[in-house]
């Protein structure tokens, strides 16, 4: 009976809510289930992530799998724009070399292997590897504190954790990235000959995680050697230094910058019928780190950002506005094709309404983060109703993404696709980034999104044009 009841008055509030929608509001919301119902039944996401992932595989800058990339999705884009093309831009290579070899040295003389690769742009040790005592801290900070005596001629092993008790796990990454980036610069100043990291992720595993690193202004002679090393095993490391500080730590890797070399971002539209000149961008970032292929990131978000073109196209829409999918180059390691692109739009002076990015896996989506002014962003609270039926709660003002960061100037609200982070760094950067371990109905459902955000902002425009 109390179930019969509670039913019953589901139903009134549904009819409620039908009966006080404005007619506008009930045409947008028969769009949204348009776009909703192509992508989870024809869409070619999950179709284009499995070539870019299997076919092509990881797409560091600057690589052969890279240009393969950058070939494939300029002849997709080809079939669903009115235009696609490629945007010149140079971007740094650097390769890993043969698999990387590591182990600490027990007071009776046991070598414990453990799994780490090195971190992005980081130069080799010497041919033969090198061994030298380890010292452990908790990030960047501490050096100070030790001083160079304590410092000179070891290692550095930073062991900040990701914080569990973060439920936005974007912040736990921020809370501890820095020792990835800049630890070998602040570590070779105090004389330490090469910097073990522990890798960014919550879960404990054997698989260690890259990422881009940089030495600053560090003359090129005071470069040193920098690796990731797994979660277990940075557990191992510190349980063995606690009881051994003397402790020896070998590191062998043989990974090579080679300078600057030719790439581009991919670019497609469908042009605008009404108001041509004001461009909506979606986007993701087509290189990936190497050492898996790069499925989640962005794989995701670039066949996401092509989606929305395809949707566009098989759905008949006809955009008010120019609807432009970029897909960037270089955003592990160096963000040239966010730059290129943001510096060729302010040249050109183009209009930019909404820039909104997919860089966060292709897990379920969960809303959006803007970059924008309180009046923006009221606009965008009063779609939230629109999205509710598709379990999108999270609006927030606050962040957007690294790629459409450089757009900030250009006036457009910033946006980036939030999709449920808990597992993301579960695989960022690490081998089993791969195409397995993306959702085909998540990735769908996240394509979808961006596409019914694009119409809404394609229909209204700004709240400072309200063009109609």
């Amino acid at each position: 009976m109390n179930r019969a009841i509670l039913m019953l008055g589901v139903m009134l509030m549904s009819f409620a809510f039908a009966k006080a929608q404005s007619p506008q509001t009930q045409q947008d919301s028969t769009v949204l289930r348009t776009i909703y119902n192509h992508n989870l039944t024809n869409s070619k996401s999950y179709q284009w992530l499995e070539h870019l992932s299997n076919e092509i595989g990881g797409r560091l800058s600057g690589s052969p799998q890279a240009q393969m990339a950058v070939e494939y999705t300029l002849a997709e884009l080809s079939k669903v724009a009115d235009t696609a093309y490629l945007q010149p831009v140079m971007v740094p290579r650097w390769t890993r070399g043969t698999p990387e070899v590591a182990y600490f040295e027990t007071k009776d003389g046991v070598r414990i292997k453990v799994n780490v690769c090195a971190l992005g742009g980081s130069v080799a040790t010497q041919p033969s590897g090198k061994s030298a005592q380890i010292i452990e801290v908790d990030g960047i900070e501490d050096l100070e504190k030790l001083g160079k005596s304590a410092i000179s001629g070891k290692y550095v092993f930073y062991n900040r954790p990701m914080k569990a008790t973060k439920i936005q796990t974007f912040e736990a990454y921020g809370g501890c990235v820095d020792q990835r980036y800049s630890g070998a610069a602040a570590a070779a100043e105090y004389g330490a000959v090469g910097v073990i990291v522990r890798s960014m992720n919550l879960r404990m595993d054997d698989l260690p995680h890259t990422g881009a690193m940089s030495y600053g202004d560090l003359p090129i002679d005071q470069y040193i050697p920098a690796a990731a090393i797994s979660t277990n095993d940075a557990e191992k490391l510190h349980a063995a230094l606690e009881n051994d500080q003397d402790l020896k730590f070998f590191l062998q890797q043989d990974c090579t910058n080679h300078g600057e070399v030719q790439s581009y971002n991919v670019i497609a539209e469908i042009k605008g019928n009404q108001f041509p000149d004001e461009v909506i961008l979606v986007g993701g970032h087509l290189d990936s780190w190497d050492l898996g292929d790069g499925s989640h990131d962005d794989g995701a978000g670039v066949v996401q950002s092509m989606q929305v073109l395809e949707t566009i196209k098989s759905t008949n829409y006809k955009p008010k506005r120019t609807i432009r999918a970029v897909l960037f180059m270089n955003e592990e390691n160096g963000l040239r094709g966010a730059n290129a692109y943001a510096e060729q739009a302010m040249i050109k002076n183009q209009k930019h309404i909404l820039a909104l990015e997919s860089d966060a896996g292709g897990f379920s989506p969960r809303g959006f983060r803007f970059d924008t002014n309180p009046a923006q962003m009221s606009q965008i609270e009063s779609w939230k109703p629109l999205f509710a039926p598709y379990l999108i709660h999270y609006f927030e003002l606050g962040g957007s993404g690294a790629d459409v960061g450089p757009l900030k100037d250009t006036g457009a609200v910033l946006a980036g696709l939030r999709p449920d982070s808990q597992r993301y760094f579960d695989y960022h950067h690490a081998s089993n980034d791969t195409f397995e371990a993306v959702n085909k109905r998540e990735l769908e459902l996240g394509a979808a999104t961006m596409s019914s955000l694009v119409f809404l902002y394609d229909k209204y425009g700004l709240v400072s044009t309200f063009k109609n």
